[in-house]
């Protein structure tokens, strides 16, 4: 007997993909879903002695869908036009209490084109909420069986803003992390160390 569970409802577009594709999107789809929950929660918790650890592993493993993504073949919706998913999510409150953990680490610089190299200013606590829009919009996709299209969503913004967010962020909260282990020279002023001290040390 075959299993419906986390099976898209109503979907068309699910009936011309084969089971590995069809396996493959739900494979993304739980990947994105549990990256959305742990973000809220991290929020939520607003804990900011387990923050930029507990985000470098959700990041991390969002990005593994995402390189899994870049890897496949070109998605290619079926419509010129998506179909309508609604109004994208209201994040604000969850940027808002991201930055007011992240406090002064929350403003970092990088590089978005390595081949263009041009310095960027940004927030962790915005970056994060525009990689859970782009995210929760292919999730939105994928629950109302719109599978291929979810897929080329996740994969066209992947390649095209949240992938490189996500990797920029990783390489912050890393540069945080590795301060507080390694001892290391990072540019941050001073009131920058102290908060990434405070923020990584045990808050027993």
């Amino acid at each position: 007997m075959t299993s419906t569970q986390n099976t898209p409802a109503g979907s068309s577009s699910a009936s011309v993909l084969d089971a590995e594709t069809l396996a493959f999107a739900e494979q993304i789809s739980d990947q994105v879903a549990s990256f959305l929950l742990a973000l809220r929660a991290i929020a939520q918790e607003n804990d900011a002695g387990r923050a930029v650890s507990l985000l470098l592993l959700e990041i991390s493993q969002v990005l593994l869908a995402g390189a899994r993504l870049g890897a496949q073949r070109d998605f290619t919706p079926r419509e010129e036009y998506q179909p309508d998913v609604g109004p994208e999510p209201d994040l604000d409150e969850m940027r808002m209490r991201l930055a007011g953990m992240l406090d002064n680490v929350d403003t970092y610089s990088f590089v978005f084109d390595p081949y263009v190299p041009e310095v960027v200013e940004s927030q962790l606590s915005d970056d994060l909420a525009s990689i859970a829009t782009d995210l929760d919009t292919g999730l939105r996709h994928y629950r109302n069986g719109h599978v291929t299209e979810a897929l080329w969503w996740w994969q066209f913004s992947y390649v095209s803003n949240w992938g490189n967010l996500a990797g920029a962020a990783l390489n912050a909260l890393l540069s945080v992390v590795s301060h507080d282990r390694l001892d290391v020279e990072v540019d941050l002023d001073s009131d920058q160390v102290v908060v990434a001290e405070q923020m990584l040390s045990d808050p027993s």
